[in-house]
């Protein structure tokens, strides 16, 4: 096993047509520790499937170093970095088998001399034939038990003998995964390898990839788009935006302690609400004529921001429906999205006209045009200066604690 680092990696295309170049990575400094599931997100072209490439070695850098454990490998073939991709369309050869699907890699994996060759074919060429007339080949026999043990993990023994056309999307990409497993590789890339599933086998073969990943201990590198696979499946969430890294941290990290705004809008699902105010006294927030109290460790951030313009970020469980009051926001329903278990509601604000959504009880009985009296969190509050970067906790006040990753122990 091994980690992984980029050492101020950018990638930057030609211009088309005389037009300028493209600088799609640029000066990444970015470490992965050894058994790390790191997911990358980012809006399209942010520069997530062009950094797994110049991983996987499709693309090189223009400038810069990528290390797999102390080894740089941005001059190395692909064959030689002891990565496996999983691709978003499968890419399994149509012609073969998922048994030799799953063990095509390892037949490629180690040279072989024209007697071992022709040993390795009499093998496969006899191997139906009883016992006693079954040539041997270590090789081929070692190959046997390891696409056997990928075969029995995934669950895939009853459809060894099949080709990829006879199988389902779940089906194809459990192999697309049982090949890269096969190869046993120090670094598992994974390129949005679920967004072709439905609803229903994407929450199964997510939880499948998260379970194999932590038995296995493998170090993976994780793109999608996917709010909820980057918020369940890795230890740590890289969020990149032209070609730049935004923030790097735990789940609950981005999300309770956005680094910016960009991150606040686009970490989580609804998204942050943001709203113009200046700072009032006492650490108060001014929308408009209304004052809205914080509390809580950002509180005493604000005591020298008095008379300060800035952007006031709450999530949608920091509003709560509560009795019309002086010190309560007034909005109009917009529209609302009953989930069972919750709705969200999209309300316009009458001070400043802001669209909000609240995540509000199940058994709230709310329409279209309704009027609703909310109360905002005072300690959920986030804050963000002119440049759009967070206002940071005063030193001596604590933030939410801010866990490091927890990776799978893996016993020798």
């Amino acid at each position: 096993m091994a980690g992984v680092r980029f050492e101020a990696l950018s990638k930057i295309y030609p211009g088309r047509r005389g037009g300028p170049p493209v600088d799609v990575i640029s000066h990444l400094n970015l470490s992965i520790a050894d058994g790390e599931f790191l997911v990358l997100v980012g809006p399209s072209g942010c520069g997530k499937s062009t950094l797994l490439r110049l991983l996987a070695g499709l693309d090189s850098p223009t400038s810069g170093e990528i290390l797999i454990g102390d080894r740089p490998v941005s001059r190395l073939r692909p064959a030689r970095r002891d990565v496996a991709m999983v691709f978003q369309s499968y890419a399994l050869y149509p012609h073969l088998s998922v048994r030799d699907n799953l063990s095509f890699g390892l037949r490629r994996s180690e040279r072989r001399n024209p007697l071992q060759q022709v040993q390795d074919q009499l093998h496969r060429a006899t191997n139906s034939l009883p016992p006693r007339f079954r040539l041997s080949s270590d090789r081929e026999e070692r190959i046997s038990k390891r696409v056997q043990n990928v075969a029995e993990a995934l669950e895939l023994i009853p459809l060894l003998d099949r080709l990829p056309k006879e199988l389902s999307g779940g089906q194809k990409q459990r192999v697309a995964l049982g090949r890269a497993m096969a190869r046993q590789p120090s670094v598992f890339l994974m390129d949005e390898p679920l967004s072709n599933l439905d609803a229903k086998l994407r929450n199964s073969t997510r939880a499948r990839i998260v379970e194999l990943q932590r038995s296995l201990g493998t170090t993976t590198v994780y793109v999608t788009h996917d709010q909820v696979e980057a918020m369940t499946m890795g230890h740590r969430i890289a969020v990149l935006d032209q070609g730049r890294l935004q923030q790097l941290g735990t789940p609950m990290d981005l999300y309770q302690w956005p680094a910016n705004l960009f991150v606040a809008q686009f970490i989580g699902s609804p998204p942050m609400a943001l709203l113009p105010v200046q700072v009032g006294p006492g650490s108060s927030l001014m929308l408009e004529e209304r004052r809205l109290p914080v509390n809580g460790p950002l509180a005493d951030a604000l005591l020298t921001r008095e008379g300060e313009a800035i952007t006031a970020g709450l999530r949608p469980e920091g509003w709560r429906v509560a009795p019309a009051t002086n010190r309560n926001l007034s909005a109009e329903v917009s529209s609302t999205e009953v989930l069972g278990n919750e709705q969200l509601t999209t309300c316009r604000l009458h001070e400043g006209n802001h669209l909000i959504t609240v995540r509000c009880p199940p058994e709230l009985n709310i329409v279209s045009g309704q009027t609703l009296h909310l109360e905002p969190d005072p300690e959920g509050w986030r804050f963000f200066d002119g440049a759009g970067d967070a206002i940071p906790v005063p030193q001596g006040q604590d933030q939410e604690p801010l866990k490091q990753p927890e990776l799978p122990q893996i016993s020798g």
